[in-house]
């Protein structure tokens, strides 16, 4: 069996309420949900949030709202995987044995349903025990400049001034979009930057983190621009 957890509380600070915020038509969550409908892996989709309208929101885009995240893991300060991990045990003991779980963000819209099947096969082929997308900088960190006290100008890497960018190391960062596990690997804590996860590599283009309002406006933005929508799922009855 295999189930996608949607975190989702409703505590947002520099956007509030951006899981429900209209984004391009639908509320924020429902791009997410659609994506994870779309690919046709789960036998459960289920958002977990401590929040009443988030949770009558995901039910109406035909997601699985089974309980109603507890304060403790409600806070700024609790990370994704203790998210998962408590969606996850609550899954094992009312539908029985997960192999995966996927962590699916709220405010990923750009997700798109082949990618959440090719993270699932590069996981299995692999042998690996998770996967998540990464996307790659768009500059050479290498060539990374810092402001000094004096307020000039220094290199983190200066022994990199005159290397050819096409003989420097390329650098990712994780895109923030979702993340597969083998179930285990939850349950047992094994963290995700490691050699047990393998790397599916988006473009650019594809990846935008949303956490101002100049986030969202260039979010957008992108998302009209691109002719290459996600699929979504309909509405539940």
């Amino acid at each position: 069996m295999k189930i996608a957890v949607i975190p989702a509380r409703g505590g947002s600070k520099r956007i509030p309420r951006k899981n429900v915020k209209d984004f391009c038509g639908k509320p924020m969550i429902a791009w997410s949900i659609g994506a994870a409908q779309t690919s046709g892996l789960f036998d459960h989709i289920i958002v977990s949030t401590d929040d009443a309208e988030i949770a009558e929101a995901a039910k109406t885009w035909g997601a699985e709202v089974p309980f109603m995240r507890p304060l403790e893991l409600s806070n700024d300060y609790v990370g994704t995987r203790a998210v998962t991990k408590h969606a996850l045990e609550w899954a094992m003991a009312a539908y029985g044995n997960i192999a995966y779980v996927c962590t699916i963000y709220a405010t990923a819209p750009f997700i798109k349903a082949t990618d959440l099947s090719d993270g699932l096969a590069l996981m299995v082929e692999s042998g690996k025990s998770l996967a998540f997308t990464v996307t790659g900088f768009s500059y050479p960190i290498q060539r990374a400049l810092r402001i000094t006290e004096t307020h000039g100008v220094a290199m983190f890497q200066p022994e990199h001034r005159m290397t050819r960018s096409q003989d420097l190391e390329p650098a990712y960062h994780d895109a923030g979009q979702f993340y597969w596990a083998k179930a285990e690997a939850i349950m047992q804590g094994i963290p995700t930057f490691s050699e047990d996860a393998a790397p599916l590599i988006l473009p650019h283009f594809q990846v935008q983190d949303i956490d101002t309002e100049d986030d969202w406006l260039r979010a957008e933005l992108m998302f009209r621009a691109w002719g290459n929508l996600p699929e979504t799922g309909k509405r539940g009855g």
